[in-house]
Order: structure tokens, then sequence, then C-alpha cells
């Protein structure tokens, strides 16, 4: 890549594509541009070609898509393979259509089988069953790496597919209805804080920034306990989906965008190809290869944020993949490590919550 090429982030305002945008800048690159989903909608076919018509980028970042935790990839199992489908097609069809030179896209450690060894490494692809909550998601995105895997073996272009594990940092959706286990749990131990302190003025503030189900901050109290108590959020304990039993491996949002723009810049297609006759599993795990179980990371959480209720756990809710370890072996062997450990990035995480209020 060279410093004057032009960088299209899709996605710049997500938890990723934020920190791609800002790491990208930082290193001196001075043409990086992204789109509101107002000003580009990318499941609009027509709308995707116009734009890479008009702005010819010469690198793309696909950091858009459709996300949300567990209990919004049971609800809305149509929308997650859809639209991000349909965002795919068109993103990684335009790149190719008008010469992009390289292209990063990001998918998610989700598409790797229910039952992988563990840490799983990249060929556990496709090897078996893929955990349900979420096979929807997960599918959408191997289809994705493989656009990237085929367009490269057919075309000879350079689309590096790069696979980040549980993924929390500034700019993180803590919305309670669609949001991953980190934030979700950062705010309903924040809020089951305020409610067992008696904190009206907060829970309000909390509310005015981010509603929940129409409830705000103007809402009646009866309304407010009402809609927490619908979370799992009283005034004496908190109560968690699942048996808090999963193992889980979680990346600092900006180490992310740290190993993507270092793919971007060290690694080619080349590299990750290997020389078999058969060429597959090129896609490149992004972790730290550190892991917690959820009811270690809900203790870490609460003394984080100081709430002294009880927390307890709903074993009717699901768990989803009991344990989820990368192999980041081949990520060290092309030159990359995270830096920020979970006990650094989760005090950082409740911190930028506050402050965003």
């Amino acid at each position: 890549m060279n410093y004057t090429d032009k960088i299209y982030v899709a996605g710049h305002r997500g938890l990723v594509g934020s920190a791609i945008m800002k790491s990208l800048q930082a290193r001196g690159y001075n043409n990086v541009m992204g789109r509101t989903h107002s000003e580009l909608d990318l499941m609009n076919a027509m709308a995707v070609r116009k734009f890479f018509d008009d702005e010819r980028p010469d690198v793309v970042v696909l950091a858009a898509a459709h996300v949300g935790g567990i209990m919004a990839n049971l609800k809305y199992r149509a929308d997650f393979i859809y639209q991000n489908l349909q965002i795919q097609q068109n993103v990684i069809g335009e790149s190719w259509r008008h010469g992009v030179k390289k292209l990063l896209f990001l998918g998610s450690t989700c598409i790797y089988p229910r039952e992988a060894t563990q840490p799983i490494p990249e060929h556990a692809l496709l090897t078996s069953p893929l955990e349900y909550t979420n096979e929807p998601y997960a599918i959408a995105k191997i289809a994705g790496l493989k656009m990237c895997e085929s367009f490269n073996l057919q075309y000879g272009t350079n689309y590096i597919a790069v696979m980040p594990t549980n993924l929390y940092g500034p700019r993180d959706n803590f919305n309670l209805e669609t949001s991953h286990v980190m934030p979700a749990m950062i705010r309903k131990m924040h809020l089951a804080r305020l409610l067992n302190e008696g904190d009206e003025t907060g829970l309000r503030k909390d509310l005015a920034t981010r509603p929940v189900e129409g409830v705000d901050g103007n809402s009646s109290m009866n309304e407010i306990v009402a809609m927490l108590d619908r979370y799992g959020i009283n005034n004496e304990r908190l109560l968690l989906w699942g048996t808090g039993r999963p193992i889980r491996e979680f990346l600092w949002s900006e180490d992310m965008a740290d190993a993507s723009v270092y793919c971007l810049e060290h690694i080619d297609f080349a590299d990750v190809r290997g020389d078999g006759v058969e060429v597959r599993n090129c896609h490149i795990n992004i972790g730290s290869g550190v892991e917690v179980t959820i009811a270690q990371l809900a203790e870490f959480v609460k003394k984080t944020v100081d709430y002294k209720g009880r927390v307890e756990w709903d074993a009717t809710k699901p768990d989803g993949t009991m344990r989820k370890l990368t192999d980041v072996s081949r990520l060290h062997n092309l030159g990359w490590r995270h830096r920020v450990e979970l006990e650094d990035g989760v005090p950082a995480l409740y911190k930028w919550y506050l402050q965003s209020c």
C-alpha cells in the first residue's frame, strides 16, 4: 500500500471500522474515506456500483456487516444471512470490477464448527456442523471468505480474509436487544448497580442516551423498573443468560484495527495460500489466544462496575458454543501479536461507556 492510496473503509462508524480508520490515519494514510448508511446503502447494488464508479478506491476494507448477539441471531435469522450476503456480494463484486488492488474482508470466528478442536486452527473450517444459534451469520461470513479466496484463484486478485474473535472496545453496541456478550454484560451490570443504589438520576441519564424498547429517560419509574425486570435486572440481583460455563476469547477493537492494517501493509494472498494442489483455508485468525469463562468475565465486570448485588444464571437460555479459542499461530508467524489484555480493556471500555452517556 502507498500512503497516497485512496482507501475506502466500509462500516467506518462501527466498532472495528472506526478503529481501523483511526489506525490508518495515525500511520499517515491521508486519503481514507467512509460513507454512512444514509449516504450509501451497501445492500443497494446500483448505489454501490455508482459509488465505485465515482470514487475508484485503490484499497477496500469491508468491515460493514449486520451483527448482533445471541438474542438477535436467534430472532432475526433471515436478516443476518440475507443482509450480509448482499453487502458482501456488492462490495467484493464491485471491487473486482473496478480493479481494487487490495481488499481486506472481516469475518468472524463463528464460522467454525460448534465442536471444533481447541484452539481452533484455520483448517477446521467446514469440517463439521456449525453452532445453531448463529448459523445464518456464520454461513454468510463463510461465503464472504470463499468469495475472496475464489476471486484470488480465478482472477489473481489480492483479497485477504481475517476472522477476528470476540471484539470489544470504543463505539461498541450497547443495545440490550442486539449487543454481544461483553457490552451487554457491562450495561446490564451498570443498570443493576444504579437500580440497587436507588440512583434514579443515573438510570434516566443512561436511558436518555440509549432507550430500550421505547423506554427512555422521560419514562415513569414503573415503566423503567418493568423494562429492566424483563432483562433480568431488579434491585437485588442480575440474571444473565446461560450457565456461565462457556469459554470465550476477547480482543480489544483497537488491537484488531492494528492487526488489520498490519495485514494490509505486510500480508498478501501469496503468503497464506500455500503450495498444495487444493488451495483453501487461506483466511487468518485474529485473536489474543487468551480465554476466560463467561462466569469469570461476569465477576470481573462486576468488580469493575462496583455492583454489589447478586449475579445469577438462567440455565433455560442458550449458552451458544461452549468453547471458542482461536489458534493464532498463523498470525504470530506472520509477525503480529495483541497488546491489550482483558484486565486493562474492560475498565477502559466501561470508562468510555460512562463518558458516552
